[in-house]
C-alpha cells in the first residue's frame, strides 16, 4: 500500500507490465452525438471502407472526431485500425510505411499540389516504460542497436520505439485528452468513447486522461500540446480543466530533457496552425516561460507593431488555407536584431552588403543556434533579409532579375509588412506590387518613370546632412536625415529601410556612359545582381 502511494507521488505506473485504469467502452449513436456525415472527407471514408472490407476494424480518430462533434469540417483526417502497417499497405496501391519511433501508413490520394494524405495508425498496446528495452544512446547513435526492437527507451526515459500492437481500449488510454480519444465509424455513424470525451466536448472542457502530472512526466511535450489545444479551441468556449492546468507550470522543468529539435517543431506548431496570437495569450495566462528561448522572444515581441502584424498575417493565411513558411515568421520576429546590428555596422563606416551579412550571422549565432543548422530554413531567412535593400533599386536590370528570385514573393510580403508599420514608404510597396503583376511593356514603363523621377531629383538643390530622424519605436533610423525647414527629407543609401542613394552612372547621372560600360564588364551572365556591386548573394 505504501509502495503504491509513493509510486503515485512520483508519477510511476506499476512495474511488470501493469496497466492504468482502462475506460469503459460506450457506443454513442447519431441521435446523441449529432455528427453531420457530410462533413466527413470522402477519402477518409474510402480508407475506412477498404479496411473494413478487408476484415479489419477501422475508425476516424482523434482531432477529426472532436471537430466533427462541434460542427467543424476537419482539415485533417486520421484513421485507426487493428490492421498492422504491412496489412494496411497491402490494401492500397499508393500507401507508404513511414517512421521508426511510431510506424504508421500514409495513404495518398491525388497528385501534385492537390494530393491528400490520410494517416493510418495501428491500435497500440499500453506499455510500461520501466519494462522497456534500454539503449545507451539516442535515435541516431543507436540505430543498429534499435533494429528489431519494438519498445525501447533511452537513458533519459524518452521512448525511441513504440510499435507494440494491442486492443482499442489500450490505444484509447494512451491518448492525451479525452476529447481526442474517441473513435467514429462513418458507415454506422457510431462514436466509441472510453473516457467521457463526448461529455467533455459538450461541456467545452479540455481534460487529460488519467493523472495530469504523471502524463506530463511520461511525455513533457504534452505541456505544449495543452497550450496549443487551449488556444485553438478557446474561440469555441473550451477551457482547460483545473486539474489539467494546475501542474503545467510546475511540470515545465521536464522540458529540459526533451531534444531541442523536437521543441523547435512544437514551437512552430504553436505559431503556424492559425492560432498564433491565441497561443501567446495562453502562454502568458498560464505563466509558461522558458519552454524554448526563441519562443520567449516571440512572446516578448508579440505586441510590437511589426511582429504583431506578422502573427496576424500568419493566422489569416492559415484561415484562408494558404501556405505559410516558418522562415517568414521567424524572419519577422528577428528582423529588429538584424536591422539594429546592420545599423551599428553602417555607423562604423562598414560597407552595406558585408555589414548586413555579418549582422545576419550574429543573429543566427545568438538566436537560432544549431537547431535548424544552416539549412533551408536559415537560407530562406537570409534571402528574405538580403533582398530588402535591393527593393530600393528600381532602375536598370535589377527589378527584372529580382522578381525571378525564388524568395521574391516572401521578401516582398516582408517588405509590405514593413510598409504597413511605416518602416518603409508605402509608395515603394505599391510600386513593387504593380511591377510584379505587370507584363514586360508595363514594367519598362514603370522603370522609365523611376528614372525620370530620379533625373528630376538630381537637378534639385542638394541638402546638407543632419542628425538622424527617430524611426519606429523612437530609435534613430540611420536611413533618414532631418531636412532643414521648408526642404524635403533626403535618405542615405544602404541603411535599413531607406532608398538607395543615386549612384554615378544611373539615368541622368554625371557619368552615365562610363557606368554602362562598367556594368557590361562586371555583370554576370545570370544578370541577377546589381551592376558594380559584386556577386549577388542570391544569384542562382
Amino acid at each position: 500500500m505504501i509502495k503504491k502511494f509513493i509510486n503515485k507521488l512520483l508519477g510511476k505506473t506499476p512495474s511488470g507490465g501493469g496497466k492504468p485504469k482502462l475506460g469503459k467502452r460506450e457506443e454513442v449513436g447519431v441521435d446523441t452525438h449529432g455528427i453531420d456525415p457530410t462533413l466527413v472527407d470522402e477519402r477518409a471514408l474510402n480508407v475506412v471502407r477498404t479496411l473494413k472490407q478487408g476484415g479489419f476494424e477501422a475508425y476516424i480518430v482523434g482531432g477529426a472526431v472532436r471537430d466533427l462533434l462541434v460542427g467543424l469540417r476537419p482539415k485533417d483526417f486520421d484513421v485507426a485500425t487493428n490492421a498492422t502497417p504491412e496489412q494496411v499497405k497491402g490494401l492500397f496501391r499508393r500507401a507508404f510505411i513511414i517512421g521508426r519511433r511510431f510506424r504508421i501508413v500514409h495513404v495518398v490520394f491525388g497528385r501534385g499540389r492537390e494530393h491528400e494524405v490520410i494517416e493510418v495508425s495501428t491500435f497500440r498496446a499500453y506499455m510500461d516504460n520501466a519494462a522497456a528495452e534500454q539503449v545507451a544512446g539516442n535515435e541516431k547513435t543507436s540505430r543498429s542497436e534499435l533494429a528489431g526492437m519494438k519498445h525501447a527507451v533511452d537513458s533519459t526515459g524518452r521512448v525511441l520505439r513504440d510499435n507494440v500492437w494491442g486492443p482499442q481500449e489500450e490505444d484509447a488510454v494512451r491518448r492525451d485528452f479525452t476529447i481526442n480519444a474517441m473513435y467514429y465509424d462513418p458507415e454506422t455513424q457510431i462514436v466509441v468513447d472510453y473516457h467521457k470525451g463526448l461529455q467533455d466536448a459538450k461541456k467545452r472542457t479540455l481534460r487529460m486522461i488519467g493523472d495530469a502530472t504523471a502524463r506530463y512526466r511520461e511525455d513533457p511535450v504534452r505541456i505544449i500540446r495543452a497550450v496549443r489545444f487551449a488556444a485553438k479551441l478557446s474561440p469555441l468556449g473550451f477551457t482547460l480543466d483545473p486539474k489539467t492546468a494546475k501542474p503545467l507550470a510546475e511540470s515545465q522543468a521536464l522540458l529540459a530533457d526533451v531534444p531541442q529539435s523536437r521543441l523547435f517543431d512544437e514551437m512552430l506548431k504553436l505559431l503556424q496552425t492559425g492560432h498564433a496570437l491565441a497561443s501567446i495569450e495562453q502562454l502568458r495566462k498560464l505563466g509558461l516561460r522558458g519552454i524554448y528561448p526563441l519562443l520567449d522572444v516571440v512572446v516578448e515581441r508579440a505586441d510590437t507593431p511589426f511582429v504583431n502584424a506578422a502573427l496576424q498575417d500568419t493566422d489569416r493565411r492559415v484561415g484562408e488555407e494558404k501556405p505559410v513558411a516558418p522562415s517568414f515568421l521567424l524572419a519577422c520576429v528577428l528582423w529588429a536584431d538584424v536591422r539594429d546590428g546592420w545599423a551599428r555596422r553602417l555607423a562604423r563606416r562598414e560597407h552595406a552588403h558585408p555589414a548586413l551579412q555579418d549582422a545576419i550571422d550574429e543573429v543566427f549565432d545568438a538566436r537560432i543556434g544549431d537547431v535548424s543548422g544552416r539549412g533551408k530554413l536559415a537560407g530562406d531567412m537570409r534571402e528574405i533579409w538580403m533582398i530588402q535593400p535591393r527593393f530600393e533599386k528600381r532602375v536598370g536590370s535589377t527589378p527584372f532579375g529580382l522578381v525571378e528570385q525564388p524568395r521574391f514573393r516572401a521578401a516582398f510580403d516582408f517588405m509590405r509588412l514593413r510598409a504597413e508599420i511605416g518602416e518603409v514608404d508605402v509608395v515603394l510597396a505599391d510600386w513593387w506590387q504593380e511591377f510584379s503583376m505587370a507584363d514586360d511593356a508595363t514594367r519598362e514603363d514603370l522603370v522609365f518613370q523611376v528614372k525620370a523621377e530620379q533625373h528630376k531629383t538630381a537637378r534639385a538643390p542638394r541638402v546638407h546632412r543632419a542628425p538622424p530622424v527617430a524611426g519606429p519605436g523612437g530609435n534613430p533610423d540611420p536611413g533618414r536625415t532631418m531636412a532643414r525647414p521648408g526642404e524635403p527629407e533626403h535618405e542615405t543609401a544602404g541603411a535599413p529601410g531607406a532608398p538607395a542613394e543615386r549612384f554615378s552612372g544611373e539615368a541622368g547621372g554625371p557619368d552615365a556612359e562610363g557606368a554602362k560600360k562598367r556594368r557590361r564588364r562586371r555583370r554576370k551572365p545570370s544578370g541577377g545582381g546589381d551592376a558594380g556591386s559584386g556577386p549577388s548573394p542570391l544569384a542562382g
